[in-house]
C-alpha cells in the first residue's frame, strides 16, 4: 500500500500519540481488562512509533552519506 508523502511522514507521530492516549486511558479506566489492554496497546504503539522514526532517520543518513561519497571526485 502506498501512502502520499504527508500521510507517510505523520504515521510515526500518530503511533506515538495513540500510544500516549492508550497509556493515559489505562490509568483512568477501571472496567474488566481495559486497563491491561490499553497498557499493552500503548506500549506497542510507542515502541512502533519509535522504531519507525529511528529506522527512517538511519536510512536517510545512510542515503545522504552514499550520495556524498558518490559526488566526491577520484
Amino acid at each position: 500500500m502506498w501512502l502520499s508523502k504527508p500521510i507517510y511522514e505523520v504515521v510515526p507521530y500518530f503511533y506515538l500519540l495513540a500510544g500516549c492516549i492508550a497509556l493515559a486511558a489505562s490509568l483512568y479506566l477501571d472496567y474488566w481488562y481495559w486497563p491491561s489492554i490499553c497498557f499493552v496497546v500503548g506500549m506497542f504503539s510507542l515502541l512502533g512509533g519509535i522504531v519507525v522514526l529511528l529506522k527512517r532517520r538511519d536510512h536517510r543518513q545512510r542515503r545522504m552519506e552514499r550520495e556524498r561519497e558518490s559526488d566526491v571526485p577520484e
